[in-house]
């Protein structure tokens, strides 16, 4: 029997991306489990509007841009163009995305457009900083990401406070529903089921 890793289909930027990401010795990409999960949850919401917080390099933005429909629009953001241009590379032409290089906290502050039907928060702006700024950008029935909840090697000290702190606020959230996960790095699904 194949295992998860190993039955998966990668979407096709993924093996240029992770050779370029691994060249710029960057490693704090989400893994495939978390992947596979954002293209199904980017696949229930047909001509869906998609933010990701935290481009990285842009592996787990392959993932959403393999479940996103071709009437799906993706904004990708973060402050480090080094990594992004991989991502911004990677995708030169699919019309359906776009980069923002900005600091994120500043963004998720002023931005005044669309709600948004998934939003993976992979950074810090939108999950440890900006979080009620971000959550009011959800949509009702839209989702909410956040991974790496379970202790990770490259964590920095006081990490785990932070992440117990994030926990308790995000629980407390009367107008979402959530599933936690003790899977992957450790996941959050919400769902805004209400204003």
């Amino acid at each position: 029997m194949l295992t998860f890793e190993e039955a998966i289909t990668l979407p096709p930027q993924y093996a240029e991306i992770k050779q370029q990401s691994e060249a710029l010795q960057f490693n704090m990409f989400s893994d495939l489990r978390t992947g596979s999960l954002l293209r199904t949850l980017a696949a229930a919401k047909p001509q869906g509007n998609f933010l990701e917080i935290g481009t990285g390099t842009g592996l787990s933005l392959a993932w959403l841009a393999a479940g996103a429909d071709l009437k799906s629009t993706i904004l990708s953001i973060d402050n480090e163009a080094t990594y992004q241009q991989v991502a911004i590379n990677a995708f030169a032409n699919d019309k359906r995305i776009t980069f923002s290089c900005t600091d994120g906290n500043e963004w998720l502050k002023t931005y005044d457009g669309p709600l948004f039907d998934l939003i993976f928060a992979d950074a810090w702006p939108g999950k440890f900083y900006a979080l009620d700024e971000t959550l009011a950008l959800v949509k009702v029935g839209g989702f909410y990401i956040i991974d790496d909840l379970l202790p990770q090697p490259n964590w920095p000290a006081g990490h785990p406070e932070k992440v117990d702190i994030l926990l308790t606020t995000l629980r407390q959230k009367q107008n979402f529903v959530f599933t936690t996960l003790d899977w992957s790095t450790g996941l959050m699904i919400f769902t805004k089921w209400k204003n």
